[in-house]
């Protein structure tokens, strides 16, 4: 331009999310758990001063708020990603909890939060329920399109939305394509809710038991069967 040449930004900072390229996320994992590090560390010199209840509300307010930050434009990035998101809320956890000792998934309950994947899903899916109830806001409500299927079926009655296929992985972070694949997995009665309210808890219920269900490979994985 103007005989200069310009150089491209590999990072674009945008509303406190860092954007790469590829949308891989790193680099912004990378900011939000080096700020949750430090933090956690400030908050562990005055924790012995603090009563459980304080410290929950510093721990959800200073550094709950920087993992749950945007969240939803995590989904679909790489396991090493939400790894480390995971441990910088499991040591939020170990420095909030009370004296007595807990396992991450008993502090978790303690505490009343869940893992980070799961908060990805809950985010994804409180936004795409106020935008196809309350068509809000627009530039996202109008990116989700209800399911209509070739012929009648008796899941017609049930709100279940459109998947586009994604072509490549950079479209599948899209909120096009992610938002109706977290939609469509949530039970049909919860979707159904009649206010946000009753979503969100229904929802955050169903998140939290999907936790203390064993898998049923490792159930068949346990098993003997004696034959006659």
């Amino acid at each position: 331009m103007a005989g200069t040449s310009l150089q491209f930004s590999d990072i674009v900072k945008l509303l406190g999310v860092e954007l790469d390229q590829a949308l891989s996320m790193n680099r912004h994992v990378h900011s939000v758990v080096s700020s949750c590090n430090f933090h956690i560390r400030a908050l562990s010199y005055i924790r012995s001063r603090l009563t459980f209840d304080a410290a929950k509300s510093v721990a959800v307010s200073i550094v709950g708020a920087r993992l749950d930050y945007c969240d939803s434009l995590l989904h679909n990035t790489s396991q090493c990603n939400f790894d480390r998101l995971q441990r910088a809320q499991s040591s939020l956890g170990l420095v909030t909890q009370a004296p007595r000792r807990s396992s991450d998934t008993d502090l978790r309950r303690q505490l009343h939060w869940l893992p980070i994947h799961h908060r990805v899903s809950f985010r994804l899916g409180t936004t795409a329920f106020r935008a196809i109830h309350t068509g809000t806001p627009t530039y996202l409500a109008c990116e989700l399109h209800q399911h209509q299927p070739l012929r009648a079926l008796r899941s017609d009655t049930t709100t279940t939305l459109h998947r586009p296929h994604a072509s490549s992985d950079f479209h599948k972070h899209s909120f096009a394509v992610s938002a109706p694949a977290t939609w469509n997995n949530i039970p049909a009665s919860i979707r159904d809710s009649a206010t946000l309210v009753i979503f969100k808890t229904a929802f955050k219920t169903s998140l939290q038991l999907r936790l203390h269900v064993t898998p049923l490979t490792a159930i068949h994985g346990r098993l003997r069967f004696t034959f006659p």
